[in-house]
C-alpha cells in the first residue's frame, strides 16, 4: 500500500515590508525572493518549494497589497497578489508588531470574502518590548477572522517557524506531489527574471531613499558558456534626473551595484558572471498598464 502524499498551494499574503519575502526565504532556506526595507519591492508571485517526507507545500510570495492603490503599479500588483486567494488551498496573512491598520484590515476584508483556510503570522515580535503585549493582541485579532492558528514569530531569526511548518503541514490537503522532490530546473523566464530582481535589490539597497521605486531592469544579452554567465542589462529610470543618482560620482554607484549583484549571480549560478550595465530613461514606464504586464509585472516565476 502507497503512503499518502499531501501537497498544496500556499500564499503568503500581507502589506507590503511585514517580511513575506524574509519569511519565503527563511522557509526555503535559499534567496528565492528580494528583499528591502521599502515597499514593492517584490513584483511578482513566485514559487518556492518545500518537500519533507510526504508533505509538499508550493509557496507563493505576493506583492505587499495596497488598501488605497491608485498608481497604475499598485492596481497591477493588487490584482495580482488578491488572484491567489482563491488559487490557495491554504493562506498566510502575515502581519507585523502590535496593530492591525487599515491596509490590514482591506486584506481581511478580501479574505472574509473568499472561503480560503488561513493561518495568521504575527511577525517581527523580537521587537516587541515585553511578550505579555502579544496576549491582548491576538485577542483583537481572533474577534477579526476564524484563523486556523494565530502563530508569532520572527521571520529574520527563524523563531516561529517550525511551529508554522507544523500548522502548514497539517491543513495540506491530500495529493500527489506537484513537482519531484529534486530542485527545479529553472526556465529561462526565470532565469531572466532572477537575474533582474538581484540586481534591483541592489539598487535599492544601494540607493536608500535617494530613488523611489521607478527603476526595472531588462536583460539585453544572456549567454551561458561552461564557465561562465555573460550577461548585459540596462537599468531604466522614470526621469533624467535619476539617472545621475543611479550612476553615481564618477559611476561609482553603478559600478558598486554591479559588483554586489555579481557576487549574488555567482553564489547563485556557481559559476563566474561577467555582469555589464547601463542607464536609460523610460518616461513615465510604470504608469502604462500595458507596459507593465509586457514587463512580467504580476506574473508567476518558479524558483530553482
Amino acid at each position: 500500500m502507497m503512503n499518502k502524499t499531501f501537497c498544496g498551494y500556499v500564499s503568503i499574503l500581507g502589506k507590503p515590508n511585514v517580511g513575506k519575502s524574509t519569511l519565503l526565504n527563511k522557509i526555503l532556506n535559499k534567496k528565492v525572493s528580494i528583499t528591502s526595507r521599502k515597499s514593492q519591492t517584490t513584483r511578482n508571485n513566485i514559487l518556492g518549494i518545500k518537500t519533507s517526507k510526504n508533505m509538499q507545500a508550493v509557496f507563493i510570495d505576493s506583492p505587499g497589497i495596497h488598501g488605497t492603490a491608485g498608481r497604475i503599479m499598485n492596481k497591477v500588483l493588487n490584482k495580482s497578489a488578491l488572484g491567489l486567494i482563491e488559487d490557495s488551498d491554504l493562506i498566510i496573512f502575515m502581519t507585523h508588531r502590535l496593530q492591525l491598520d487599515a491596509q490590514d484590515e482591506f486584506i481581511l476584508r478580501k479574505l472574509k470574502e473568499s472561503n480560503a483556510k488561513v493561518i495568521c503570522a504575527i511577525n517581527k515580535v523580537d521587537q516587541i518590548k515585553s511578550q505579555n503585549q502579544l496576549l491582548p493582541f491576538i485577542d483583537q485579532i481572533k474577534d477579526k477572522f476564524g484563523f486556523l492558528e494565530i502563530l508569532p514569530i520572527s521571520a529574520k531569526y527563524g523563531d516561529g517557524l517550525d511551529d508554522l511548518e507544523k500548522v502548514i503541514n497539517s491543513h495540506l490537503p491530500e495529493s500527489p506531489f506537484m513537482y519531484e522532490e529534486e530542485s527545479i530546473i529553472p526556465n529561462a523566464h526565470y532565469e531572466n527574471f532572477f537575474i533582474t530582481e538581484t540586481i534591483r535589490e541592489k539598487i535599492i539597497r544601494s540607493l536608500g531613499d535617494e530613488l523611489p521605486h521607478d527603476t526595472f531592469v531588462e536583460i539585453e544579452q544572456l549567454e551561458e558558456k561552461e564557465d561562465l554567465y555573460k550577461i548585459h542589462a540596462v537599468i531604466y529610470v522614470s526621469r533624467e534626473s535619476q539617472k545621475q543618482i543611479v550612476i553615481g560620482d564618477k559611476g561609482n554607484k553603478l559600478k558598486q551595484i554591479g559588483i554586489q549583484a555579481r557576487k549574488d549571480l555567482e553564489k547563485h549560478f556557481k559559476k563566474k558572471v561577467f555582469l555589464k550595465t547601463w542607464v536609460k530613461v523610460r518616461k513615465n514606464w510604470n504608469s502604462d498598464n500595458d507596459y507593465l504586464k509586457s514587463l512580467g509585472v504580476g506574473g508567476t516565476y518558479e524558483s530553482k
